[in-house]
């Protein structure tokens, strides 16, 4: 799980990441310039404030990156190394959210609590969000609720909602797309062969 190291170091493990893992960057200098790194460099200012009980510092940096980038990820949530958030717009990350190292996580995840409803009626420090392993994916609208842990190396595919625990190196998918034809047949969009061949009988 997470450890830190200085924040320069941190800040360029992050720069490094994005170059390494979004093929569209070619260098440190077009790295500075990824939609989701001020977010993630703002949450590593953001939290160190928080943990030092600077609570309204911390809440003033987290608002303007989520301002200006669109992602929202809470001055408390714990972050790992070489986090790399892609695109990054609409991510939500709760305040009791701990993530670890070399995770991916792509636009519009989130990980988030299951309401107030229930969260209220927890013990104070109790934790509320997601616990997310070393390695993980998080595909894009993948959302995963409440005090779950979801294991090293597992895979959130996109628009997958997780609201039970993953064990490590398991894949979660949401259910497949549907494809009807305007003659009434029924086909799965993961199916490419009966895809083709229901579009060219149109």
């Amino acid at each position: 799980m997470p450890t830190e190291p200085g924040l320069l170091r941190t800040l360029r493990e992050d720069l490094d990441v994005v170059v390494e893992r979004d093929p569209s960057i070619r260098n440190r200098r077009e790295g500075v310039l990824h939609a989701a790194l001020p977010a993630l460099w703002a949450h590593r200012v953001a939290h160190r404030l928080h943990r030092r009980g600077l609570r309204l510092a911390a809440r003033l940096v987290a608002h303007g990156a989520r301002r200006r980038t669109g992602v929202e990820i809470h001055p408390g949530a714990v972050l790992g190394r070489r986090v790399f958030i892609d695109h990054g717009c609409g991510v939500v990350i709760g305040e009791t959210a701990v993530i670890g190292d070399d995770v991916t996580i792509f636009h519009q995840v989130t990980l988030g609590a299951v309401g107030w409803w229930n969260d209220n009626a927890r013990p104070d420090g109790e934790r509320r969000h997601p616990v997310v392993g070393d390695g993980v994916i998080l595909g894009a609208n993948a959302t995963v609720l409440g005090p779950v842990t979801v294991g090293d190396g597992a895979l959130i595919g996109a628009m997958a909602t997780v609201t039970k625990d993953i064990p490590a190196d398991a894949r979660v998918y949401a259910p497949p797309s549907v494809i009807r034809t305007p003659g009434g047949d029924v086909t799965p969009a993961t199916d490419p062969v009966r895809l083709l061949a229901s579009a060219g009988s149109w």
